[in-house]
């Protein structure tokens, strides 16, 4: 059986790889900064002895973490779907 997606099928297909491709961009972008000001935010408050800070502050690293993992990640994933369909 010979069934795979056709990529060409919809009218301005490319338009949206390009539109989407900016978007992960900036959702990369924004995740590392947030990255870095929460750890230095994380790192003032608990050398200041505030914990509920630090503990928000970690959190939002965690956050940050998180969604450049899966940003990037699911790229990867995509890819990967897309070569193990061209080899079946």
């Amino acid at each position: 059986m010979n069934v795979f997606p056709d990529f060409d099928g919809l009218g301005g297909i490319g338009d949206l790889k390009e539109v989407i491709g900016a978007l992960l961009t900036f959702i990369l972008v924004i995740a590392v900064l947030m990255l870095i000001v929460s750890a230095i935010i994380w790192a003032i408050a608990s050398s200041h002895g505030n914990h509920a800070t630090a503990s928000k502050a970690r959190t939002g690293l965690l956050v940050a973490l998180g969604t450049a993992a899966l940003a990037g990640g699911g790229v990867a994933w995509m890819n990967w779907l897309i070569a193990l369909g061209n080899q079946l």
